[in-house]
C-alpha cells in the first residue's frame, strides 16, 4: 500500500509540476522561440512544448491552456507548499531518534488531506483543459495516458514479483 501511495504521489507531483510549469510558461509560436519560466528551455518549457507538439495545439489552444493554468495556479501553490512543509516535518520526525507515533500520524493525516485537495484540483484543471481539445486531440491524449498507465502497472507488477524470486 505504501509503495502504491509513493508512486501515486510521484505521478501527482509530476502532473502538478507540469500544470504549474504550463501556467508559468509563455507559449510562443512553433517557430522555436523559447518560452519563459523555469529557466530558458527548462522542465516546464519542455513539457509544454511536448504537449503542444504531441497534441498539435493551435496558438489559440495554447493561449487557452495558459489562461486556465494561470487562473488555477493560486489554488495549487499553497497546497504544494503545505505538502513540502509536511514532508520536511516528516523527515525531521524520522531523524529525531525517538519515534513519536502520534506526531507521525498527525503529519501523515495532514499530508493525506493535502493530497486529497491536490487530486481534486488536478481533476478540476484537467477537466477544464480537456474542454480546449478537439475530439482527435482528446483521443490522442487518452491513448498516451493509457500507455503511461500500462507502464506504471507493469512496473508495479514487476515490483511485486521481485520479492518472491
Amino acid at each position: 500500500m505504501s509503495k502504491r501511495f509513493n508512486i501515486l504521489t510521484a505521478i501527482l507531483a509530476v502532473a502538478l509540476c507540469t500544470a504549474m510549469a504550463f501556467s508559468q510558461t509563455v507559449v510562443k509560436s512553433a517557430q522555436g522561440a523559447g518560452p519563459e519560466g523555469f529557466g530558458h528551455r527548462g522542465f516546464g518549457a519542455r513539457m509544454l512544448g511536448f504537449y503542444a507538439d504531441y497534441l498539435d495545439l493551435t496558438d489559440a489552444q495554447q493561449a487557452q491552456v495558459k489562461d486556465i493554468l494561470a487562473k488555477e495556479k493560486p489554488s495549487i501553490r499553497p497546497l504544494i507548499q503545505q505538502l513540502e512543509q509536511a514532508h520536511q516535518q516528516m523527515n525531521h520526525l524520522e531523524q529525531a531518534g525517538t519515534f513519536d507515533e502520534a506526531k507521525v500520524r498527525a503529519v501523515a493525516n495532514q499530508q493525506s488531506q493535502t493530497m486529497t485537495e491536490l487530486l481534486v484540483q488536478k481533476a478540476r484543471i484537467k477537466s477544464e483543459l480537456m474542454t480546449v481539445l478537439t475530439p482527435e486531440q482528446k483521443d490522442k491524449m487518452a491513448k498516451m495516458e493509457a500507455r503511461h498507465a500500462a507502464r506504471i502497472q507493469k512496473h508495479l507488477q514487476s515490483g511485486q514479483a521481485a520479492p518472491s524470486e
